[in-house]
Parts: structure tokens; sequence; C-alpha cells
């Protein structure tokens, strides 16, 4: 496996495959990597004969320091899994590798990042996309794996694309969950003992909206309500974000459940912010 830490280095790598007649697929992550982020990169492989993955905790997408201080990591454990899983080459850049000093430039969806999510993680998804931007020019993969867990970021990634016609097709992993049923985060590492079993509340709502979603005559406030008085149940949680939208538009729904329905939810568990989602069909 390759690690590569400059611009320079990721690019004659990524070149070599290419000579060797390989297609690329990318798994960009945080690091902290779990099963979930190695179920993306076995989907990567099934897409492409060769797999690139990116390790950088990224600054702009964090709303306050402490939060992005206290993202777990653990650098060599990550390589290690990478290195097992099979991954070719691992781009692992430092912060002023992708924001060179005067980086002035963002790259944002304005509609897309300010809604929904955006709102409870304002500047989130601007962070997000312009630092996928910049990984997409460095990489330059034909295929690029985000998971489906943080939904609205899956749907602004692919905005992204489509505006600026990167020639990436955009593949989403299903989301990956604990025997318990809580999805997979690195976030979960810093809940406390408490927090942790409280936290399985996230997909209990979210079982239970999808058992009302079959009742006659069901409606998307309902379904609201289900999950919003499955989470009061629970008195460590604050829900943060509830989100019941079109899950090929992200426009909200109202009535009857006669669309695809993405249900997107954010809950605070002390100063950890954890997020689930669920798309019912109707």
């Amino acid at each position: 496996m390759h690690i590569c830490r400059s611009i320079e280095d990721c690019r004659a790598a990524v070149a070599d495959l290419r000579n060797r007649g390989k297609s690329i697929g990318f798994v960009p992550t945080m690091g902290a990597l779990h099963d979930g982020h190695l179920s993306l990169v076995r989907l990567a492989q099934t897409n492409a004969t060769s797999c690139v993955a990116s390790i950088f905790v990224n600054p702009t997408q964090f709303g306050n320091a402490s939060d992005l201080d206290l993202y777990p990591r653990d650098e060599d454990r990550d390589l290690s899994l990478l290195d097992e899983a099979g991954v070719e080459i691992v781009f692992l850049p430092e912060a002023d590798v992708i924001y060179p000093p005067g980086d002035e430039t963002i790259v944002e969806t304005t509609r897309l990042a300010n809604m929904l999510h955006g709102k409870v993680r304002p500047g989130h998804f601007r962070g997000v996309t312009s630092v996928v931007n910049r990984l997409f020019n460095i990489v330059q993969p034909d295929v690029a794996v985000f998971g489906e867990k943080d939904y609205q970021q899956l749907m602004v990634i692919r905005q992204m694309v489509r505006d600026l016609h990167m020639p990436v097709r955009i593949v989403g992993g299903p989301t990956m969950r604990e025997a318990d049923g809580l999805a997979m985060s690195s976030r979960n590492q810093r809940l406390s003992p408490a927090d942790r079993l409280a936290a399985v509340v996230l997909s209990r709502s979210l079982d239970a909206a999808a058992a009302r979603a079959g009742d006659p005559g069901v409606s998307v406030d309902d379904i609201r309500d289900v999950i919003a008085n499955t989470i009061a149940t629970e008195p460590r949680a604050r829900l943060r974000g509830l989100d019941t939208v079109a899950a090929d538009t992200l426009d909200y729904l109202h009535g009857p459940i006669n669309e695809p329905l993405a249900i997107m939810i954010s809950v605070q568990f002390s100063d950890i912010l954890l997020i689930d989602q669920r798309v019912i069909q109707p």
C-alpha cells in the first residue's frame, strides 16, 4: 500500500495505477475507521479495479475548534485496516496541503447546504463540498463512495458533481450498524457509557417510524410524531433536527406518503451530535 502525504506523490501513484489499466474507486474518510468505512472500501472495489482512500480531518466542516481537537485519531490503526482491506493508495495530507496559505476559494451548494441538517450545523456542508472538490481534483477518481447515513451530505455531493460537470460517479453505501442498531460512527467513541446505551434511541425511533409507515392512511406528520415521541422517552437525548423529505429532492413532504420518504434525524447526547437516516418506501 502506497502512503502519500503530498499532492505530487498522490497524483503520481494514481497515474501509475491508470498506466496499468486500472480504474479508480475513491473513499474519502476522516480516519477513526470502523466497519462502516470498510464497507465503503468494498463497495469501491466492486465499482472499480483499484481503491484509493484518503484520511483527512477536515477543519472547515467543524462548527467549533474543540470538536475538531477532540475528533478521534489513530493513524497506525487506520493504515493497518486499509492495508488489510486491499486499498492500494492512501492520501494522508496535512491541512496546509489541502488549504495552502492564502487559500480563499470555497465551493457551496447554496440551497442544499443551508437547509435541513445544514441549519443545525451551519457551514458544515460548505466545508464538505470545499474539501471533496479539492480531493476529487487531486485523485481524479472514476467512482467515489459515500455512506448513506449522512443522507444530506450524499445529496449535496451529487449536486456538486452534477453542477460542476465532474466526471465522477457517486455511489451511496448503506448505513452499517452495531449489533444493537446504533449507526456506526467515529463519534461513537466519544460517548460516555451512559450516552452510548441511550444512543440506541436513534435507530429505535426509525424502526418505530418504519413500522408505523405500514399502517393504512398514515401521514408524514404521523411519522414525525412517532420519531419525536420515541426520542422523548430517552432523557439523555435531545432532538436537534427532524427532517422528513422527498428522497430524491429533499423537498419537505406533507400528508400521505405517496413517494419515497427520507427521514433524517440529529440527536444531541451531552456534547456529541449523532445523526441517522432511513428511507421509507410508500
